[in-house]
C-alpha cells in the first residue's frame, strides 16, 4: 500500500518543498497542502518515471548543493563586473565541450541544469550518445581549464550522488 501511494517520496518531498517557499508561509497548513500537493502530482506523473534515480550518497547532496550556491554567487559578481565594466568585444566567449564520464540520466540533468544556473555558463547541446555536453561560456581564455573545472567542481561530485 505504501509504495503504491508513495510512488517517489523524494519528488513527494521536493515538490512540497518547493510549493512551502514558493507560498512564502511555513504553517501546517502550508506544509500538509505541499505534501498532499506533491502526492497528486508525483502519482499523476508516475508513468513518466519508470524507475527511480539511484542515489548513491544522499548526504553529498549537501556538499554539492554548497558548491554549487557558491559558485552561483561568485558569478554573479563576476558577470556583474563582465556587463559593467567590459565591452562586448572585449569579451573571450565560446563553446566549449565537456566529456562526460557520468552515465545516470539524472546526474546528467543535473550537470546541465547547474551549468545553466550559473551565470556566465549556458548548457546548450548533449550529444547523441551523451557522451558529451556543448557549454557556452561568457569569459574563458582556456577552453581546457573550463573543462577540468567542471569535471573536478561539479561531475565528480556528481558521480560520488548518482553512480
Amino acid at each position: 500500500m505504501r509504495a503504491h501511494l508513495l510512488r517517489h517520496p523524494m519528488l513527494t518531498l521536493i515538490l512540497a518543498a518547493v510549493w512551502v517557499l514558493l507560498v512564502n508561509d511555513l504553517s501546517w497548513a502550508s506544509v500538509t497542502f505541499g505534501l498532499l500537493l506533491g502526492l497528486v502530482i508525483a502519482r499523476l506523473t508516475s508513468a513518466y518515471w519508470p524507475g527511480r534515480p539511484r542515489i548513491r550518497n544522499p548526504l553529498a547532496i549537501m556538499g554539492y548543493s554548497a558548491v554549487v550556491l557558491w559558485d552561483i554567487l561568485v558569478s554573479n559578481v563576476q558577470v556583474a563586473y563582465l556587463v559593467l565594466f567590459r565591452r562586448g568585444e572585449t569579451l573571450k566567449s565560446q563553446f566549449v565541450a565537456i566529456p562526460l564520464a557520468l552515465e545516470s540520466p539524472e546526474a546528467i540533468a543535473t550537470l546541465a541544469g547547474t551549468i545553466t544556473m550559473t551565470p556566465g555558463t549556458l548548457s546548450a547541446d548533449l550529444s547523441a550518445d551523451g557522451r558529451s555536453l556543448l557549454v557556452h561560456c561568457l569569459e574563458t581564455s582556456d577552453a581546457a581549464a573550463t573543462v577540468e573545472a567542471i569535471k573536478h567542481r561539479y561531475e565528480r561530485r556528481l558521480m560520488r550522488i548518482f553512480e
